[in-house]
């Protein structure tokens, strides 16, 4: 009998349970898409998420090697106090490709007022590995991890684009027991949108968050600076696959073999991410 898939952990901060049995919501391609003003201006036409794109001028490199069909893992480095990445991820993916991206959410983000609520329409999910297993196996869709978790968007801007540790390399193992690929996306722009130029952890640690940031957009902007992230353009790269040789709903799977393939995967992004920076001659410009 198959291991439960809730056994493994995604490494994206405490989870929160779905339901025994419950049938998570598909979105189909080319359904309307929802609304989210928490990562794009409220005064502009980029308020709603198919605007995002727009604000970021976003760029796409090899997005033939996203499947038409079948469940894949897609996973990316995330930034920005506020991150703009997974909007920009997810919509560009079913505009060019006709597919819905579920992004799995720290649950850090689903407790924070209106951003969880607008996460949850966009097609967010609760980071729990039984919920991944469940779409990416039995329904077969995209889904979409950040295995920084918030160690990523709490960095300062003086660390920009040094990605942290992927933790216990949780993604990799609900990867091999659904039997589906990871597929690294690199993403350079999502730094400067948000960028933290100070951290204050004594009113973190009371208030019970991970971090709390001071934003250079809210030094230039004020109040309206908390949710409007800087129009940095978005580059994103689409790496080739990352197939595992081994057999899926296993009862076990080595430790030693996931975190070797977690910090291969995180490497390659890494370098990929230095490859694209390296290319980049403006931050606002490409």
């Amino acid at each position: 009998m198959p291991s439960q898939p809730g056994r493994a952990h995604l490494d994206v901060g405490t989870m929160i349970r779905w339901p025994a049995g419950a049938r998570l919501p598909v979105r189909r391609a080319g359904a309307p898409q929802p609304s989210s003003p928490s990562v794009c201006p409220t005064w502009s036409p980029t308020s709603r998420i198919r605007g995002c794109p727009k604000w970021f001028r976003t760029e796409w490199e090899g997005l033939g090697r996203i499947p038409a069909e079948g469940g894949a893992l897609l996973v990316a480095n995330h930034a920005g106090a506020i991150p703009s990445d997974a909007p920009v991820i997810m919509h560009g993916i079913e505009k060019e490709l006709g597919r819905p991206v579920y992004g799995l959410a720290d649950y850090f983000f689903r407790t924070v007022p209106v951003v969880g609520t607008l996460w949850a329409r966009a097609g967010g999910v609760s980071a729990r590995p039984a919920n991944a297993y469940r779409l990416l196996k039995e329904q077969h869709q995209l889904a979409l991890v950040f295995p920084e978790g918030t160690k990523g968007p709490s960095k300062s801007y003086t660390d920009r684009y040094q990605l942290r540790r992927f933790g216990r390399g949780g993604f990799v193992e609900i990867a091999m027991r659904a039997g589906v690929p990871v597929i690294p996306i690199a993403v350079i722009g999502s730094e400067e949108a948000m960028p933290i130029v100070l951290r204050l952890p004594t009113l973190a640690r009371a208030l019970g968050v991970p971090y709390f940031p001071i934003t250079a957009n809210l030094l230039a902007m004020g109040p309206m600076g908390v949710v409007t992230p800087f129009p940095a353009k978005f580059k994103l790269r689409v790496l080739d696959p990352v197939t595992f040789d081994v057999a899926p709903d296993q009862d076990r799977y080595s430790k030693s073999r996931i975190m070797e393939e977690s910090e291969h995967i995180r490497t390659h992004l890494q370098e990929a991410v230095f490859d694209m920076l390296r290319d980049r001659r403006s931050v606002w410009f490409g």
